[in-house]
């Protein structure tokens, strides 16, 4: 069994360690505010983006596991996280007698195609926003330290507490139905799959690509999910808007190089994941 670090113990990185937990690992939580309940494996108190806190923190892992959120979209929480916070990391682990594994998970974000085009890990990443180069500067910082770490990049989470699309569709909002524009998805439960996947790899030794983007097999148009999710939902048929050619269109996240290794999607469709409106607390 591996001991193995968790920087970030939200929803998806507690239920990471909560699963590397059980699967009998040595699992260390790092967060910045002490957990509200008790937990079943150690969480330590520390903000990363304060070098001097790290001082609590042993160096001597066999794996990072770095899934880290901002407290806001604001550039400068960005920033603080995953620039700062992250060479404060790499510095502290710098000084381990062996270096451990690192596995950080970032955003299909970094891709700014927005023609519909198919994007995989060689696609040119480089997005529009700030916020999302931010994400860029912070994976080639980790690979700067060593490019055998490993990057996943989620495309939109949604699940449990997630459900800002039938949010939408509640809402009867208007949705581009031509040119499509297409949305890429992936289920919390599969975020904890594929994080569980790729790290019994790298535990196993398996030389792993450098970047895996992670999303369900479906990248469909906006509205066709708006559209299914109204059916299952009970809430009115969104309303079509036709606009002209060269509208914004985003782009289509490819999974192949994560299926080629293996990973099967236990939500591989948004028709596997917005089908239970009662446990969503949406009642037709």
């Amino acid at each position: 069994m591996a001991s193995i670090l968790v920087v970030g113990c939200g929803d998806i990185g507690y239920s990471m360690a909560l699963a590397l937990h059980n699967l009998g690992h040595q699992v260390v939580g790092l967060k910045r505010r002490p957990p509200e309940k008790p937990t079943p494996f150690p969480i330590l108190v520390a903000d990363i983006r304060h070098a001097d806190t790290l001082l609590v923190l042993s160096p001597e892992f066999d794996l990072v596991l770095f899934i880290v959120a901002p407290g806001s979209r604001q550039l400068e929480a960005y920033q603080a996280l995953y620039q700062s916070g992250l060479e404060n990391m790499l510095t502290h682990f710098a000084s381990a007698a062996v270096a451990p594994k690192w596995l950080m998970v970032s955003s299909s974000s970094v891709y700014g195609q927005n023609q519909g085009e198919w994007v995989d890990e060689d696609s040119l990443a480089q997005p529009a926003s700030a916020t999302s180069q931010c994400l860029v500067a912070a994976e080639q910082l980790l690979w700067a330290a060593d490019a055998s770490h490993c990057v996943v990049r989620f495309s939109g989470i949604y699940g449990p507490g997630r459900d800002w699309l039938i949010r939408r569709a509640a809402q009867g909002e208007a949705i581009q139905q031509t040119p499509p524009s297409y949305t890429n998805r992936i289920h919390r439960d599969d975020c904890v799959g594929v994080l569980l996947f790729l790290i019994n790899k790298l535990l196993a030794g398996e030389r792993l690509h450098s970047c895996y983007l992670a999303s369900d097999n479906d990248p469909a148009p906006l509205w066709d999910v708006m559209a299914w999710i109204a059916g299952q939902y009970g809430f009115p048929a969104p309303v079509p808007l036709n606009l002209p050619g060269g509208t914004l269109q985003n782009k289509r996240c490819s999974n192949a190089r994560l299926t080629a290794l293996g990973y099967e999607f236990l939500f591989q469709s948004y028709r596997d994941g917005y089908v239970n409106p009662v446990a969503d607390g949406f009642v037709k």
